[in-house]
């Protein structure tokens, strides 16, 4: 694996030192390059945790990724760089979920030499923070997203995010995670028939000021102006629309379709106006358990 090889990934040519502004030109530089999508799991081909394996994914093959892939790789560039990176276990929606949530997402607590600041660093959760945070009590607003960090009564935090149509969270402990459970959660979501990574196709990508979402038929942009959603029509227009504002050309793609528009007659109905799908549709799949 080639530190090079990844910058020419993100597309970044900037300073490399275990500092802030690194840190933060990398964070950006990542999520406007890499999705987020879960595209392999849809195809039925088995994902792990291991580093190696989200390297030859996401920079030799140029796809995108879902947390354990593109957290794990990103941690990996900032240990190589200097940073001290601990790897921690989110347990997504633990409010609604509780314990089955547990090790449901992977993100990264990072510091560095010189601070004694720690800074929540997350690439894998779809793409809603363009820059760190800080690990302390604080709201944030990275448009078109707001978001923030509270400190609960049981020694978890939970960060928490609002692209305008609702709150999604997960939250964590600030010591490593286990990694046995990490990789019996990567396990689950990608088999469990239950699981919304197997019953839904996801893609996200993060912009500059705007965020796009493809949830089975429903292609999504959140802007300044709020929230916009187009439901796709054939087979033809998803390919279209993953290579375009995703860049993500994958065999197979295509046959998906059936089981994509059986799944949002499931949700919304047959009716092609879908009513309410414009509060609910947008909704991140993160590792719901829905």
């Amino acid at each position: 694996m080639e530190l090079s090889h990844y910058f020419d990934r993100i597309k970044y040519g900037g300073l490399v030192a275990p500092d802030y502004a690194t840190l933060e030109a990398l964070h950006a530089a990542h999520v406007c390059s890499v999705p987020f999508e879960n595209l392999d799991v849809q195809l039925g081909r088995p994902l792990t945790i291991r580093i190696e394996d989200a390297y030859n994914k996401i920079v030799v093959n140029g796809r995108g990724g879902w947390c354990y892939e593109q957290n794990g790789l990103f941690g990996w560039v900032l240990s190589e760089i200097g940073f001290d990176v601990t790897r921690i276990a989110g347990n997504v929606m633990r409010e609604k979920n509780g314990e089955a949530a547990a090790a449901s997402h992977l993100c990264l607590l990072v510091t560095w030499p010189d601070t004694e600041s720690r800074y929540l660093v997350d690439v894998g959760f779809g793409g809603s923070m363009i820059k760190p945070i800080e690990l302390r009590e604080a709201q944030h607003h990275q448009p078109p997203f707001q978001f923030g960090l509270d400190r609960l009564d049981d020694a978890y935090w939970r960060f928490w995010e609002d692209p305008g149509d609702g709150k999604f969270s997960f939250d964590f402990m600030d010591d490593p995670a286990c990694e046995t459970s990490l990789a019996q959660q990567s396990e689950r979501l990608q088999n469990d028939p239950d699981s919304s990574f197997v019953l839904t196709l996801v893609a996200q990508q993060r912009h500059r000021d705007r965020h796009c979402t493809l949830r089975g038929r429903v292609f999504s942009v959140s802007g300044p102006d709020g929230i916009e959603s187009t439901l796709l029509e054939s087979s033809d227009a998803l390919v279209s629309i993953l290579a375009k504002e995703f860049r993500l050309e994958v065999c197979g793609i295509a046959e998906l379709w059936p089981a994509i528009v059986a799944r949002h007659e499931q949700v919304f109905g047959t009716d092609a106006t879908w009513p309410g799908a414009e509060s609910t549709a947008n909704g991140r799949i993160g590792a719901s358990f829905d």
